[in-house]
This record gives structure tokens, C-alpha cells and sequence, in this order.
């Protein structure tokens, strides 16, 4: 991914290294065997239950099967038998196959099976808007890397922070986390760790500073991706559920989004640094940083220089232009291919499995809806009597805990759907807790909370691979910064959704 970045070969390294864990491993081999068949027994049973053994009035043989082949993505994502965005591949081909009007001819009769989706709706999810926003914000970040804008930007947003090592280790936090709301937290944690291996030959190895330096670029990367509606998955998983014109429709717009979550952001991060500064004080008080590589010369650099400020001027005032966030995502699209910016080679670095990923949590997310199943689940299933800060508070805790785990694009994708149908149920009794919002959104910043271990995250696992850092470290870090976001994060939501601000 990204291999114009500096430090790709972390981001290569990180992953042959996961994958060998994963996959090549003899024990390995037979355990995943095991779960994949375990996954197999369990859909075939809910797939051939008896219809009233799920207790949902009128439940069709199209909806039972949605049900099914939701238990499979789910235990598949939790138990990562292969990797996500090939489970989520798999969820479209299911659902194509036996639950659209493009299925196999003897298994899909509406008059036996019930209404059938449509085979358009399921391929159209990894086509859906929220993936142009993704495609762009990928397409921003290559031209960036192909030019060396991005190593430019850090030499100079670092140089104000002269030489006091504190102060040095605040312009990593801060950088980081600017990159991180535009560029992916991988690529960005691989490049910033890249600009520190210098800073790390200048520290005492007695001392605790080379600690507070590797574990700031990985919690700058994960809380920096909340700014945004394109800094991470969970955060435009949130706003396609938010946004569905035959849902919610609040019209959400990156300009928006940022308003609240940019100063959020920004106060987590100055937290992260006074936490870290006195966890893990430095021992040395001054640092020389020297990043190498400079800016390539040419029409390209000014090219991509007035696309990004375009793009993001754009981003922001979506509500004044009327160019939704989504159309402008395409516009350095079309910019930087018709000036060779980017050539057909670049298009092979666009992160694909992350799209796969998303466009599979959407198929489900769909056929909940189109089937009927979620209405049939929230007449039979009394949604409504819940209490609305029950649902706000397990959400979050199962989201954060699972994030823990596996990915939080699964989490989120697995998540977003089954929320979207129980906040509808619960109708104005979400106003207690400021809305859906509050529960869909919390979702996203919950996901990106979890920190906790190396495997949380690949801005994690590139940090701990440095050596530099024990997982108890990382542990109590994680554990300290995620809890300070996810207060602070649902407290801000909370305020918006009963002051109606969105």
C-alpha cells in the first residue's frame, strides 16, 4: 500500500510478517481449518431453521438467509479466518447468489423465497458515494507521496517546534495527526516513524524518551483519523448511515463533520503529549531532526499543491457551494490523471481490500433494509423499550472491545447496520442522549479509541515492531487515551445532539 510513502517498508515488513502469523504456520493452518468449518456449521444451521424459531413475525426465506450469512460475516470478521476484506467479498457473492433476482434460478422463486434484492443494489454498494470519498482521499495521498509534498509539509510543520525534546515530540503528535484526517493512519505512522529513526540514534537508550517518541506516532495516527470524514473507516461508514436518503438523510457534510471533530481531535492530542511527556520523561532536553528527501520539481508539484488546496477548501464549504463531499472526492481524480500525476501503476496502490471491506458491510446494511427484515425485526423485537443510554454505552463498549481485535472497518461495518435499525425503532427517545447521531457517531470514535495491544491496529503493530516499545506500555497508553476519547467524544456528541446543532 502506498509504496511511494518513506517507511513502506515497515507497512511491507508488518504485513509478510501478520500474514506468516496468520496463515503459513502449521498449527495456524489447522486452527483456522477448524474455525472456518465451526463458521460453516453454524450458518448452515441458522440458514435451515425453521422460520419461527427466530421469533420475527413473517419472516421470509430471503430474510432467514440474510440472517445467516450476517452470523457468517460476523464470525468470520471476529475470527479473522481469512482476511476481512475477503470475507466481505464473500457477503456480496452470498448474497448475489442466493438472495438476488440474479440467483441461482431453483433457489430464488419470490413466490417460495420472498421479495428477492436486486442484483444492481448489491454490486452498486462498492460503487456507493462513500467509496468515491475514500478513492479520493487515496488518490490525494499518492500524488503527495509521488511529488514529496508530504515529506516537504512535515520539514516544515516540524521546524517551529525547534529542539526542546518535549516540544519536538508535541510536532510529531500534532503532524501526525494532520496526515492522519487525509492520508491513512498506516502510511502516515510508517512514514512519521521513518522521520524519528534519526531522533531515536540521538536518545540515551537508558532513557524513557525513545518510549514516548514511538508510541506518539501511533496514537496521533488512531486519534487523528476521527477529524475527518475520510481519516478512517469507521468515519464514513457512520456518515453513509447517516446521510441515506431513505434513512436518516441529515445531509452530514465534510465541512460539518470537521467543525466538531477538528477541536476534539486537537484537545486529545495535546492530552496524548502531556500524558506522555509524564509517562515517559525525557532523560535528553534537545533533539536535532533531520529529514531527508525534498519536494520534486516540475508542473506536477504545483499541480498537486492547488488540487489539494482546491479539494479541501472545497471539502469544507460543501454546505455553501453545494458540492457534496462526495463529488468533490472525485475532482483530483479526474485533475491528476489528465496531467499524469497519476499514471494506470499508481491506481494498483489505491488500498482495494479497504474498499472491499466497506462495500461489503454496505451489501449487508442493504439487504437488512431491502428485504424487510429490519422492519420485520423491529415489529417483533420491542426496540422501542430500551433505554436509550443502555444502547448508548454497550454500542460503544462491544465496538471499542472488539476493535481491540480485529478491524475497526469490521466492527464498524458490522455494528452500523444493526444500530441504524434499532435507533429507528427507538424514535424520539434517542432525543435523551442527543439523537442517533450520538450512537452512530460514537461508533466511529469508539472504534478508533481502541488502542489497547499491537494487534489493535497497524499504527500499532509498526510502533511495537521498533522495539522500542513493551505491550505494557503500549497497554497503559492505550488504555488511558482511549478512555479520555471515548468520554470526551460522547460528551461533545451529547452536547450537539440537544443543543441540535446538526
Amino acid at each position: 500500500m502506498f509504496k511511494n510513502f518513506h517507511g513502506f517498508h515497515l507497512v511491507e515488513a508488518y504485513h509478510k510478517t501478520r500474514h506468516a502469523k496468520k496463515f503459513e504456520h502449521p498449527n495456524r493452518a489447522i486452527k483456522k481449518a477448524a474455525q472456518a468449518v465451526f463458521v460453516a456449521i453454524v450458518t448452515l444451521i441458522l440458514w435451515n431453521l425453521p422460520a419461527d424459531s427466530f421469533g420475527i413475525q413473517g419472516l421470509t426465506v430471503v430474510q432467514q438467509r440474510i440472517i445467516a450469512i450476517f452470523a457468517y460475516a460476523t464470525l468470520m470478521w471476529v475470527l479473522e479466518v481469512v482476511p476481512s476484506w475477503a470475507t466481505s467479498v464473500s457477503i456480496i457473492g452470498l448474497m448475489l447468489i442466493f438472495t438476488s433476482d440474479s440467483g441461482i434460478k431453483w433457489m430464488v422463486n419470490p413466490d417460495e423465497v420472498g421479495t428477492l434484492l436486486s442484483y444492481k443494489s448489491i454490486m452498486a454498494t462498492f460503487a456507493d458515494p462513500i467509496i468515491m470519498l475514500f478513492i479520493g482521499g487515496f488518490v490525494l495521498a499518492i500524488a503527495a507521496a509521488k511529488t514529496g509534498l508530504d515529506t516537504h509539509l512535515a520539514k516544515v510543520l516540524l521546524k517551529p517546534f525547534g529542539q526542546k525534546s518535549e516540544n519536538v515530540l508535541l510536532g510529531f503528535i500534532l503532524i501526525t495527526g494532520l496526515f492522519s484526517m487525509f492520508v491513512s493512519n498506516t502510511a502516515t505512522a510508517a512514514m512519521m516513524l521513518t522521520f524519528l529513526a534519526p531522533v531515536f540514534k540521538q536518545l540515551p537508550p537508558e532513557g524513557k524518551g525513545r518510549i514516548a517518541m514511538a508510541l506518539s506516532i501511533p496514537v496521533a495516527a488512531n486519534l487523528g483519523g476521527i477529524g475527518t470524514p475520510i481519516g478512517t473507516p469507521p468515519n464514513t461508514i457512520a456518515l453513509k448511515y447517516l446521510n441515506d436518503p431513505e434513512g436518516l438523510n441529515l445531509g452530514l457534510g465534510f465541512g460539518e463533520w470537521m467543525l466538531f471533530m477538528f477541536p476534539l481531535v486537537a484537545v486529545l492530542l495535546f492530552i496524548s503529549w502531556f500524558i506522555l511527556k509524564k509517562m515517559f520523561p525525557f532523560s535528553q532536553k534537545t533533539v536535532q531532526l533531520e529529514i531527508e528527501g525534498e519536494m520534486k520539481k516540475g508542473p506536477h508539484k504545483w499541480i498537486v499543491i492547488v488540487t489539494f488546496i482546491i479539494t479541501v477548501a472545497l471539502w469544507l464549504t460543501d454546505m455553501v457551494t453545494g458540492i457534496n463531499s462526495y463529488t468533490v472526492a472525485l475532482i483530483p481524480f479526474v485533475v491528476f490523471t489528465l496531467t499524469g500525476v497519476i499514471n494506470k501503476y499508481d491506481l494498483e496502490e489505491i488500498n482495494w481490500s479497504v474498499l472491499w471491506m466497506v462495500a461489503g458491510g454496505f451489501a449487508l446494511g442493504y439487504g437488512l433494509n431491502a428485504s424487510g427484515l429490519a422492519e420485520n425485526a423491529i415489529a417483533s423485537i420491542p426496540f422501542g423499550n430500551l433505554s436509550p443510554v443502555l444502547i448508548l454505552i454497550l454500542s460503544g463498549v462491544i465496538c471499542y472491545l472488539l476493535s481491540n481485535f480485529i478491524s475497526n472497518s469490521a466492527t464498524a461495518a458490522l455494528l452500523m447496520p444493526i444500530l441504524a435499525v434499532v435507533c429507528t425503532a427507538m424514535g424520539d427517545k434517542l432525543e435523551a442522549i442527543g439523537g442517533t447521531p450520538t450512537v452512530l457517531i460514537g461508533i466511529a470514535i469508539a472504534a478508533s479509541s481502541a488502542m489497547l495491544l499491537p494487534v489493535s491496529t497497524p499504527p500499532n503493530a509498526l510502533a511495537f515492531s521498533t522495539n522500542l516499545v513493551k505491550q505494557s506500555d503500549m497497554i497503559k497508553i492505550g488504555l488511558i487515551s482511549g478512555f479520555i476519547t471515548i468520554i470526551l467524544g460522547y460528551a461533545l456528541l451529547y452536547t450537539i445532539g440537544v443543543m441540535h446543532l446538526l
